[in-house]
């Protein structure tokens, strides 16, 4: 059977299907209540949440989430972030097929920052079209 790939997706639907697949036991994180009551939101009701793809280590963005959020990403296993300047919730990929597929998700040491580690599927996390929404540097050329 010959397969069709595009650079949307390197791989194919056969490869986004194993990555599924791979993922089905992971995609729900287990949490306690009393873990959740020991963040620390800001004032607004929020906290940073530092995306990191789960195999490379590479940050992909930065977002926000409040506690609703952060349930409903670990219920169902992709992301869930509060949007300051739309003052809504989204998921990622959801109007763009861009999904992230909740890894692991972890708590700094002030209980006032995430990390949500994820499986990066499609063409990358950042609404410009990149891998990353850190792809600018200070002291590189300004394109």
């Amino acid at each position: 059977m010959k397969r069709t790939i595009t650079p949307a997706d390197p791989e194919g639907q056969e490869g986004e299907r194993r990555r599924r697949e791979a993922f089905a036991e992971v995609l729900q994180v287990g949490y306690t209540n009393a873990q959740l009551e020991r963040l620390r939101f800001d004032r607004e009701g929020l906290v940073p949440a530092v995306v990191q793809d789960y195999r490379s280590g590479r940050v992909l963005m930065l977002a926000w989430m409040d506690a609703s959020c952060l349930r409903r990403t670990l219920d169902t296993g992709v992301t869930w972030f509060w949007s300051r300047a739309r003052r809504e919730y989204w998921s990622k990929g959801e109007k763009t097929g861009n999904r992230q597929l909740v890894r692991r998700v972890s708590v700094d040491c002030d209980g006032d920052t995430l990390l949500v580690e994820v499986d990066q599927v499609g063409n990358g996390a950042c609404h410009l079209g990149t891998e990353s929404c850190f792809s600018r540097q200070f002291g590189a050329p300004v394109d």
